[in-house]
């Protein structure tokens, strides 16, 4: 368990000051997989006691501090695949470079539980993270990335986007969402670490397995 009172190395700052979970607002969406980024987000408030009690028209989110740093915390109100536009309000509000926004979100391509962090790269497929780099105008900012599978179709992976929304936009099996939640709270544990030792320190520990 992370002790959050002790002051971090200051050789090791770290950038992050939005933490962005995707996900689809709405209860009837609140157990898809494609809302694990929320359930991380939920999650990480409860531990850093940081209420997501602000709304806005694209974003719910709540602003703390993380030892002795500002810590804003965020879920977009909009539908994943328009997420940019919440983060776009939320960087402009609070003066934000890309690199000080973390994203946390369903990744198809890992296996159900996997959790990966990036410092940058493409969306992969995953429309709320294009809609950010086009909305950021880069893919300069660091993300945590929590698998939720591929759907499988005749014991082939499946791509068609039918099978896919279906897949993400569906409940998983208590036994799949058991698998889910152990990931939810690695990657809480790993964005702990990235606020903590930064970034390279959280990919060298957390994308091992």
């Amino acid at each position: 368990m992370v002790n959050e009172s002790q002051t971090p190395p200051a050789s090791q700052p770290c950038a992050v000051e939005l933490i962005v979970g995707l996900g689809n607002p709405g209860s009837e969406y609140a157990g898809n997989r494609h809302n694990v980024g929320f359930w991380t987000v939920n999650r990480l408030a409860r531990r850093l006691g940081i209420a997501i009690r602000h709304h806005s028209r694209t974003a719910s989110y709540g602003e703390g501090t993380y030892r002795g740093r500002r810590l804003i915390l965020a879920k977009p109100r909009t539908y994943v695949n328009r997420s940019g536009d919440a983060v776009r309000e939320l960087v402009r509000r609070y003066g934000l470079a890309p690199k000080q926004v973390l994203v946390v979100y369903d990744d198809l391509d890992l296996p159900v539980g996997r959790v990966r962090i990036r410092a940058k790269g493409g969306h992969g497929g995953n429309n709320g993270v294009k809609s950010i780099i086009a909305a950021l105008g880069t893919q300069e900012f660091p993300r945590v990335r929590i698998g939720i599978g591929r759907p499988v179709v005749n014991g082939e992976p499946s791509y068609d986007p039918e099978v896919v929304a279906r897949w993400v936009l569906s409940d998983p099996p208590p036994a799949e969402r058991a698998k889910l939640d152990e990931a939810v709270a690695r990657a809480q544990e790993a964005i702990i670490t990235i606020l903590d030792e930064g970034l390279d320190a959280a990919m060298n520990r957390f994308n091992r397995d």
